[in-house]
């Protein structure tokens, strides 16, 4: 299989990081919940103002993977005030980390998850966390392949839906 690419994605990215987004979101969680909550968090969760706001917020990082030019997934790390739930300040979020379903079992995502690590090592972060849906087995598996465990729950809002995420943390040995 020809190499992952891992680049950042920069604010010319807005357009391309919206497709990935919806498209990747959809592909996982359409078959499990009703169409109205799913085209609500899609337009709202992925709109162009948000992502905007996202991608010029200096706590947030996003990265695609390419294979050969095509953005095949993408991931979006958070710090300080930018985690989607108060931790301390040597937290560090995986707040998503989505591949489009052609790719699964390729790679792409073990890729990112390392791109995530690397970048809270270089940060000097204790640990990552992040919160992962607990009916969405195929990614709690990845998850704890790599190292990661419960810790707590939080509520996931899906338009209407209010859904449990479980949340997860791994700390970084130095």
């Amino acid at each position: 299989m020809e190499e992952i690419e891992i680049r950042k994605v920069t604010v010319d990215d807005l357009e391309a990081l919206q497709r990935i987004a919806k498209e990747t979101f959809a592909e996982t969680f359409s078959d499990s919940n009703n169409e109205e909550n799913m085209a609500k968090y899609l337009d709202e969760g992925f709109s162009i103002e948000k992502l905007t706001r996202e991608v010029h917020n200096g706590a947030s990082q996003f990265y695609f993977a390419l294979l050969n030019k095509e953005v095949v997934g993408y991931l979006k790390l958070n710090t300080g005030n930018a985690q989607t739930e108060a931790q301390d300040d040597h937290a560090f979020e995986i707040e998503r980390i989505y591949v489009l379903a052609k790719y699964h079992g390729k790679k792409v995502g073990q890729v990112l998850y390392n791109k995530a690590v690397q970048v809270a090592e270089e940060l000097n972060a204790t640990y990552l966390w992040l919160g992962v849906w607990e009916e969405n087995t195929r990614a709690i598996r990845f998850y704890q392949k790599n190292g990661f465990v419960a810790f707590d729950k939080h509520i996931f809002k899906l338009g209407e839906d209010e859904q449990t995420d479980i949340m997860m943390k791994k700390e970084i040995v130095k």
